[in-house]
């Protein structure tokens, strides 16, 4: 199973990004409600002070107004509410019906709003309103001059209008602004420092956990994580050391039993071995007088001298698959020529007239084999298409760079391949059946679970073919037929040495 490729630093990332949009929520959350109050703080304070003052004033100089005023009355009295503030900006309108008297430039007044002129002719009492024009800010106050008590006020026709800038307000925000900036840089760093410190603690034990996942895929089941805090994190290391020790139990316990039934096989073959050669040798005596026998009893001897072999040829695969498996099978090498070795093998099990060889010329294919090995893959191989086929059966040898032009694993190209491929026209391998065929005492057809194929056959070639550090397949053939092909290297590692019989190729 490939292992999935996870981006370096893609936790921490997200940990140290979470980090920072929350810091950024917050400090923009909270500079902004500490900015709305303290601006509606200090500009509700401004306005509540001039509010009162001009007030205050109105009231005490509008007494010595005439009722109705003329022209002079209202200079006066702007130029008398001027004075009492002479120390402040302040920009006063007075109007009487048409009349208008201004203390300060003759501007137009220009801040004065149609909603708020309209709320002072529709209230008896003070407006304002904060405008902004040409960039500045303006508290602008209407205040109608009444008659009579708070409860029944009489409006007089007489409105004054203050405008106010409030240009040392607008600097006071704008101070609060640039101070809820630069406090919200430090905040940030702080926060990415926060989430490294937090992200290293996270991953660390993640970390490990990781390391010791590999090691214990690579086989070390012994693998375990030191539990530190109480926590989530802890926990889950836990977990992972009690499932690793579960897992290391049931791990061994399993090589245990398979040992030991590799050992039961091994001893069962090993100790079945010696009453079969003397079985053979009966059944050998008993085959030269079957011929002098009657019907019945030649047909008995002849019965049981062929469960004899076949028990006899069982009993060595499995002695041969339990070397596989106690990983004692080794390659005796040496160079041989490929032709000349399958064209023994088929001579010497008398196949030559049922088998058609495409081999290469003597002397033109040779490679670095184990040539015992070499024959049992290829005996293998013929005598299953022979059993199960259908002729033509043929044998080819060729150098390539391997089946269908696929290199195996480790294969080198330019030809550094010996491929045999044997190929019959029988009713071929079914599909399902195709992974399968390599599998020990697998028969595709269920109706053959009694034939002179102990299964092991190719089970056995399998094991012979990856010694030699090559493949096997086997695949249908168009119009009919199983194709069996192997890959061997023409040239084995170096590490092999050039020595001839007592090579190791330890599995």
């Amino acid at each position: 199973m490939k292992a999935r490729l996870v981006p370096r630093g893609g936790l921490r990332l997200r940990l140290v990004a979470g980090f920072t949009v929350v810091a950024v929520a917050g400090c923009l959350s909270t500079g902004l409600l500490t900015f709305r109050e303290a601006r509606t703080g200090v500009l509700q304070q401004s306005q509540d002070s001039v509010v009162k003052q001009f007030r205050d004033t109105v009231d005490a100089r509008v007494r010595g107004v005439p009722d109705p005023p003329d022209r002079a009355d209202l200079e006066a009295l702007v130029g008398d509410l001027a004075y009492a503030h002479r120390s402040q900006p302040w920009r006063i309108l007075a109007t009487y019906g048409s009349l208008r008297a201004v203390h300060g430039p003759q501007d137009s007044f220009d801040a004065l709003s149609p909603e708020l002129l309209r709320s002072v002719r529709t209230r008896p009492a003070a407006v304002f309103q904060r405008v902004r024009r040409d960039g500045r800010a303006f508290l602008v106050v209407g205040l109608p001059v009444t008659y009579g008590g708070a409860a029944t006020p009489t409006p007089s026709g007489l409105v004054l209008y203050l405008v106010v800038p409030q240009e040392t307000e607008q600097l006071y925000v704008e101070a609060l602004v640039t101070a809820i900036e630069r406090a919200t840089l430090p905040a940030l760093g702080l926060a990415v420092l926060i989430a490294l410190v937090v992200a290293r603690g996270v991953l660390r034990p993640v970390r490990a956990l990781g390391r010791a996942t590999r090691r214990m895929a690579a086989g070390h089941l012994d693998t375990r994580l030191e539990v530190t805090g109480a926590d989530e994190l802890a926990e889950l290391s836990e977990t992972f050391n009690d499932t690793a020790a579960a897992l290391e139990q049931s791990v061994t316990e399993l090589r245990r039993m398979e040992a030991r039934s590799r050992r039961f096989v091994a001893d069962v073959s090993h100790e079945l071995r010696t009453p079969l050669a003397a079985m053979t040798a009966v059944t050998d005596v008993l085959d030269e007088q079957a011929s002098r026998l009657d019907q019945v009893t030649g047909e008995a001897v002849r019965l049981v001298s062929e469960e004899t072999a076949r028990l006899a040829r069982l009993v060595d695969d499995l002695m041969e698959i339990c070397r596989f498996d106690a990983g004692a099978a080794e390659l005796r090498v040496d160079e041989i020529d490929l032709a000349e070795s399958v064209r023994r093998t088929l001579a010497s099990r008398g196949w030559q007239d049922r088998v058609t060889a495409d081999l290469p010329a003597d002397g033109a294919l040779r490679a670095r084999v184990d040539p015992r090995r070499l024959d049992v893959v290829v005996a293998n191989l013929v005598g299953n298409a022979l059993r199960h086929g259908a002729p033509p059966v043929t044998v080819r040898v060729a150098a390539e760079d391997g089946p269908d032009g696929q290199r195996p694993e480790g294969g080198r190209p330019g030809g550094g391949w010996a491929v045999i491929t044997v190929s019959d026209r029988g009713p071929g391998i079914p599909e399902d059946a195709l992974p399968h065929v390599f599998e020990r005492f697998y028969k595709a057809s269920r109706a053959r679970t009694r034939s002179e194929s102990s299964g092991l056959g190719l089970a056995i070639t399998e094991e012979n073919v990856r010694l030699h550090g090559g493949s096997v397949r086997a695949a249908g053939r168009p119009g009919g037929g199983a194709v069996l092909t192997v890959a061997l290297p023409l040239r084995r590692p170096a590490a092999d040495g050039s020595g001839g019989a007592g090579e190791g190729g330890r599995r």
